[in-house]
């Protein structure tokens, strides 16, 4: 069983604190064969709505990089890659932040904000008062998925159903994407006709983001390209649950999954 976790962040994502050499050496001890760095890339000044006006330390990512290569040497296999995320706040603007990035083996495309319409709350900090104004932002959160799948500047879309980790496990909501059909296929039918994929993300071993039920959706299109990752923003999370979640993708109908280098896909039996 060939491990790699591809969605981890270092503490050049301004919400986590590790280097990248401890989130290495975390994978190594967790026995993974592969690693990769996703940290954020935005195009508006974190925490806000304002396009970001200062371009994006593109030398700190890469020397932090070269530090966990020359820590880990030839134990691991380390990919360096990006979370593009909220790109559909101003494509545009977005295009030009990341012309002047280097050499990337992979990008994860990602919606985290909701829109104008919610004022660009982050998901993390949306408060519904019932299950109506929930769904209301749920729906509004595929809107913006859809309109970044169509843009369709990266290589997989990152954890499709993102608002149930902070609708169900932090506010305390029991909330599915059913009655979301229509929409999900519509946004996975564009990713599969660009010949772009999605993530499983494991959400550190709590409910992965899709679930089954997309997951066989995905499958049942015709979708192939997928990638694992934690979303670990510290050490202990690195690898979390990646072995489960191949069991999972092996029961949707899965025969393979993917890593990549230089933004193309490399095959791996499941």
């Amino acid at each position: 069983m060939y491990l790699a976790d591809y969605h981890t962040h270092s503490r050049i994502s301004p919400d986590a604190r590790s280097p990248m050499a401890e989130m290495a050496e975390a994978a190594i001890a967790a026995g993974l064969d592969e690693l990769c760095f996703t940290d954020h890339v935005e195009p508006i000044v974190w925490g806000s709505t304002k396009l970001r006006q200062d371009p994006y330390d593109w030398d700190a990512l890469e020397r932090e990089y070269r530090t966990a290569r020359e820590a880990v040497g030839d134990r691991i296999i380390l990919r360096l890659g990006m979370e593009l995320g909220d790109a559909p706040w101003s494509f545009a603007h977005t295009g030009r932040m990341i012309a002047d990035a280097p050499e990337l083996d992979f990008v994860i495309g990602s919606v985290h904000m909701l829109s104008e319409q919610f004022n660009g709350v982050d998901l993390y900090f949306f408060d519904p008062k019932d299950d109506d104004e929930a769904r209301a932002g749920m729906a509004d959160y595929l809107r913006q998925v859809r309109r970044l799948a169509e843009w369709g500047q990266f290589n997989v879309l990152g954890h499709l159903t993102l608002p149930l980790r902070y609708l169900n496990e932090n506010r305390g909501f029991h909330l599915t994407f059913d009655g979301f059909e229509d929409e999900i296929e519509e946004i996975l039918g564009i990713l599969i006709d660009k010949g772009l994929g999605i993530e499983l993300n494991t959400n550190r071993g709590n409910t992965p983001l899709p679930d089954e039920k997309w997951l066989r959706m995905y499958r049942d299109l015709g979708g192939e390209i997928i990638t694992l990752g934690t979303d670990a923003h510290s050490p202990d999370y690195v690898g979390c649950a990646i072995r489960e979640r191949q069991e999972l993708l092996k029961e949707c109908g899965f025969t393979r999954f993917c890593t990549f280098e230089k933004r193309h896909p490399i095959w791996h039996e499941l």
